[in-house]
C-alpha cells in the first residue's frame, strides 16, 4: 500500500500542511527539529512526494527536458545521456528526451505540462523559442549558453587543418543526406571553409551524398580529377566514399584522402584504418552538467570542473 502524506505527519506528529510544505522545499518558517522530524519520518516510511504536488508548490518540477533533434547522429551520445541522467539524478533531477518540437506553440505546450525545472537544447534555439522560455522562466541551457561550444565548427576546422598539414592542397567538404534535420553539417562545413580561406586555399568543394555506393559514386565525380581530400560530415559518409573509391580503383590516401568524425568501431577495421576525429564524450557529459546545475543554483559536488572538450584527431590510414 502507498504511503501518503497523512502517514508522514501522524509519524511525524505533525498537520499534512507541514509536510506538505516541508517535502516540497518551502520550509524556512520551519524549526530545524520539525523539518527534521518530518524528513526522519518520510525516510523511515518510504514517502516520495508526488512529482505533481512538488510542481504545483515550487512552480516548476524536478524535470529537465532535453531536447534532440531529429537528425542523424552516432550511437556515441548515448553515452552522454546515461553521463547526464546519472549524475543529475544524485541531485534528485530527471532528464527526460524529446524530439525537438515542430513548433514554439508545440513547446509552450510541453513546458505548460511539465513545467520542467530547465530545458537543455543539444543545438541552438530560436529566439521565439528563447523568449517563450524566458516569460516561462525557464532555464535555458543551449550551445549559446556554454562559452567554447561551438562543438561542430571546430570539428570541421581540425578536420581541415589535418588534411592540410599532410600535404593537401584540394579540399572538399562531404555532408549527410537525409530526409532528417542536419543541425550539425553547416558548421562543420563552415570550419573546413574558414581553415582553407586562412591558409588561402580554394573554397571546399562541396557534395551531399546518402549512404549508397551510387551515391558516393555520383560524389566523386563532383570532387573533380583525382587528388582531393575530403572532410566528412561522420564516419559513416567517410566509410562509404572509402567504398565507393575503391571500386573507382582510387588509391587511398593519393587519389583521395579522407577524414571523418565519430570514431565508430567500424572505422578502425577498414581497410586502410579510417582517420577520424573523436571527442571525449565523458568531458562533454560533466560540461553540459556543470553548466546546467550552476544555471539551477544546485551544487556540483561530485560533477568535475572542467571546460568543453576539444576535438582530437585518431590517426588512420586515409589522409
Amino acid at each position: 500500500m502507498a504511503v501518503r502524506s497523512e502517514d508522514v505527519a501522524r509519524r511525524a506528529g505533525v498537520s499534512r500542511a507541514t509536510v506538505s510544505q516541508i517535502l516540497n522545499g518551502r520550509d524556512a518558517r520551519f524549526s530545524d527539529r520539525t523539518r527534521e522530524k518530518v524528513r526522519d519520518a518520510a525516510r523511515e516510511l518510504g514517502y516520495e512526494p508526488s512529482v505533481a504536488g512538488r510542481a504545483l508548490a515550487r512552480g516548476s518540477s524536478d524535470v529537465v527536458i532535453a531536447l534532440i533533434p531529429n537528425t542523424t547522429f552516432g550511437g556515441n551520445l548515448q553515452d552522454v545521456f546515461e553521463r547526464l541522467t546519472d549524475v543529475l539524478a544524485a541531485q534528485g533531477l530527471t532528464l527526460v528526451l524529446r524530439l525537438s518540437v515542430p513548433s514554439t506553440e508545440s513547446l509552450g505546450r510541453l513546458v505548460a505540462g511539465m513545467k520542467p525545472a530547465a530545458v537543455f537544447s543539444l543545438t541552438p534555439l530560436g529566439e521565439p523559442e528563447r523568449t517563450l522560455l524566458a516569460e516561462r522562466d525557464v532555464p535555458v541551457i543551449d550551445p549559446v549558453t556554454v562559452p567554447g561550444a561551438d562543438h561542430d565548427h571546430a570539428i570541421g576546422a581540425l578536420q581541415a587543418r589535418t588534411l592540410i598539414e599532410h600535404g593537401h592542397t584540394r579540399l572538399a567538404f562531404a555532408h549527410l543526406r537525409d530526409v532528417r534535420q542536419d543541425p550539425f553539417g553547416d558548421g562543420r562545413e563552415r570550419g573546413v571553409r574558414d581553415v582553407c580561406r586562412e591558409e588561402g586555399l580554394a573554397d571546399p568543394v562541396v557534395v551531399r551524398l546518402g549512404i549508397d555506393l551510387d551515391d558516393a559514386a555520383t560524389a566523386l565525380d563532383a570532387l573533380g580529377p583525382p587528388g582531393v581530400a575530403v572532410a566528412c560530415y561522420n564516419d559513416d559518409v567517410a566509410m562509404t566514399l572509402l567504398a565507393a573509391a575503391r571500386r573507382r580503383g582510387f588509391r587511398v590516401p593519393e587519389d583521395l584522402a579522407l577524414i571523418g568524425m565519430d570514431h565508430t568501431p567500424l572505422s578502425a577495421v577498414s581497410d586502410p584504418p579510417l582517420t577520424t576525429i573523436t571527442m571525449d564524450l565523458a568531458v562533454a557529459a560533466d560540461a553540459a552538467t556543470t553548466s546546467l546545475l550552476t544555471r539551477l543554483g544546485r551544487p556540483v559536488d561530485g560533477v568535475p570542473d572542467v571546460s568543453p572538450p576539444r576535438p582530437t584527431v585518431v590517426a588512420g590510414g586515409t589522409v
